[in-house]
C-alpha cells in the first residue's frame, strides 16, 4: 500500500484520494454489484450487525464501491468520514433526523433551494420538526434571537439556490458554538474546490452530488460529510446520543464511537431503518466524476464570471447575483470562496413574460430541472423548482417572478455569451 497521507492539493486530492489498490488490484475502484457479502464465521457477521467491527455486509448499510466514494469527499471537505445517499434529499433528511424528533426546531437560512425548503416547512413539520428561518447574511445576533432550547441544528448553503446568496458562516459558527449546536451546511454549488465549510466553523456538510461532484448528470446521490469535531458528551441538546441505544445492546455513542458518533448513528439507525442508499453504480459514476472536479471547477468559475459581467453591463437585464459581482455578497464571497461556482440569477426588463419567451429562444442552454453539471442549462425557478412556496416565501427567499437561473457550464465562453445575447434581443 502507499502511502499518500503527506499529499493534501485538492487537485491530487480530487485524482487519487479514497481509493488505494494493493498489488494486482484494478487501477480503477470497481463496482461491487453485489448485495450481499460472505463471511466465514457466524461471529464475524455478528460483531459487524453489533457495530463492534468494520466491514460490509448488506449493500444497504455499506458497499466497497460507496465507501470509495465516502473517502473521497470526506478527503476533498476535509472531514473524519462520510455516508454516500440516494439523493441530495436523503442527505438533508438524515442530517436532521439524526439529531431532531417531535418537538425539536432547526433554523435554517431562508435562501435554500425549493426542496429543502418544502421538506423542512411542510414534511417535517408533520413529524413535529418546527423551523425557524433567518436571512443567510444574518448577523449573529439575529441568528442567536431565533434559537430555542430545543433547537438542535443551524442549517444553511454556502451558495444558495437560486437567490446565489453567500452564506454568513462567521455569524452561523459563532451563534451554533455559543449554544452548543451542530451547524451543518450543503456545500452543493460551491464544491469543496472553491469552499471548505469546516474550515469556516461547520460540523457537517452535505451535497447533492447529482451536481458538481458527479458533474456529467447521470448518477443521483447524496453524501453527508462528518468534521469529527462536535463532541455531544453529556451535552443536553442531543439526549440519543449520550444514553443505551438499546437496539444496539446499549451501545452509547458519545462514549463508544469517538470522532464518528454522527456518522455511526446515522449509518446505524437511519440507514438501516431508512434504507437511502445510493446503489454502486452511482457510487461509481460519482466518484468517476470528481477526479476532474477541479479542472471543471476552475472553467466554469471563468465561464460563469464572464457571463455574469456580460449581464450586468446589458441595458435590458434589472439585476444580476452571482458571487463576485459588486456588493455585500462579493464582501463574504472574497472571504469564504476561492471561486463564484457555475450560477447566475438574473431578470430581464419586462417581467415574468418575458423571461419565458427568452428561455425559449435560448439555443445552447438547454432548459432543465437540473444544475452543476458541464453543460449550461437555464431554468425558471418561480415556476419551476420553487412553485410549491407561496408569493410570499418566494420574496424572503429572494426568487423573484422575472428571475432567470443560469448553470454555466464548460462551453466556451465567447458562445455562451452570444447564445444569451440573441435571445434577449428575441425576446
Amino acid at each position: 500500500m502507499r502511502d499518500l497521507s503527506s499529499f493534501h492539493h485538492i487537485e491530487t486530492l480530487c485524482a487519487q484520494a479514497g481509493y488505494d489498490p494493493a498489488s494486482g488490484d484494478p487501477r480503477v475502484p470497481p463496482i461491487v454489484q453485489s448485495t450481499t457479502f460472505y463471511y466465514d464465521r457466524a461471529e464475524q457477521l455478528a460483531d459487524l450487525f453489533d457495530l463492534k467491527a468494520e466491514g460490509c455486509f448488506y449493500s444497504r448499510l455499506g458497499n466497497p464501491t460507496c465507501e470509495v466514494l465516502e473517502k473521497k469527499v470526506a478527503a476533498l471537505e476535509g472531514g473524519v468520514g462520510a455516508i454516500a445517499l440516494s439523493s441530495g434529499q436523503a442527505a438533508t433528511l438524515l442530517t436532521v433526523l439524526n439529531v431532531c424528533g417531535a418537538g425539536d426546531h432547526v433554523v435554517c437560512s431562508q435562501a435554500v433551494y425549493g426542496g429543502t425548503f418544502n421538506l423542512l416547512d411542510v414534511t417535517l413539520k408533520k413529524l413535529g420538526i418546527e423551523v425557524t428561518f433567518v436571512p443567510a447574511q444574518a448577523s449573529q445576533a439575529e441568528i442567536e434571537a431565533a434559537i430555542r432550547p430545543q433547537t438542535r441544528l443551524l442549517f444553511g448553503e454556502t451558495i444558495a439556490n437560486p437567490a446565489v446568496e453567500v452564506l454568513n458562516f462567521e455569524a452561523f459558527a459563532g451563534a451554533a458554538k455559543k449554544f452548543g449546536i451542530l451547524f451543518a451546511v450543503d456545500n452543493t454549488l460551491a464544491t469543496p474546490v472553491n469552499c471548505r465549510p469546516l474550515e469556516w466553523g461547520a460540523d457537517l456538510v452535505t451535497h447533492s452530488s447529482s451536481k458538481y461532484l458527479d458533474g456529467h448528470a447521470v448518477a443521483l446521490g447524496g453524501i453527508i460529510v462528518d468534521g469529527g469535531r462536535f463532541d455531544f458528551s453529556d451535552n443536553p441538546r442531543y439526549p440519543e446520543f449520550n444514553r443505551p441505544d438499546e437496539s444496539y445492546h446499549g451501545l452509547v455513542y458519545s462514549r463508544d464511537c469517538g470522532n464518528r458518533a454522527f456518522l455511526v448513528k446515522a449509518r446505524g439507525q437511519l440507514l438501516r431503518d431508512l434504507g437511502t442508499t445510493m446503489s454502486p453504480m452511482n457510487a461509481f459514476l460519482t466518484e468517476l466524476g470528481t477526479e476532474t472536479l477541479h479542472l471543471r471547477m476552475e472553467r466554469t468559475n471563468r465561464n460563469a464570471l464572464a457571463v455574469a459581467e456580460f449581464l450586468a453591463g446589458h441595458p435590458e437585464v434589472e439585476f444580476v447575483r452571482y458571487p463576485f459581482l459588486k456588493g455585500e455578497n462579493a464582501a463574504l464571497a472574497k472571504k469564504y470562496l476561492t471561486g463564484g461556482g457555475g450560477m447566475i440569477s438574473f431578470g430581464l426588463t419586462g417581467g415574468r413574460e418575458r423571461a419565458a419567451r427568452f428561455i425559449a429562444a435560448l439555443k445552447l442552454f438547454a432548459n432543465v430541472t437540473h444544475v452543476a453539471d458541464l453543460r449550461s442549462s437555464v431554468i425558471h425557478p418561480a415556476s419551476t423548482t420553487h412553485r410549491q412556496m407561496s408569493e410570499e416565501a418566494l420574496e424572503k427567499a429572494g426568487i423573484r417572478p422575472n428571475q432567470i437561473r443560469l448553470s454555466i457550464g464548460i462551453e466556451h465562453e465567447e458562445d455562451l455569451i452570444a447564445d444569451l445575447k440573441q435571445a434577449i434581443e428575441r425576446a
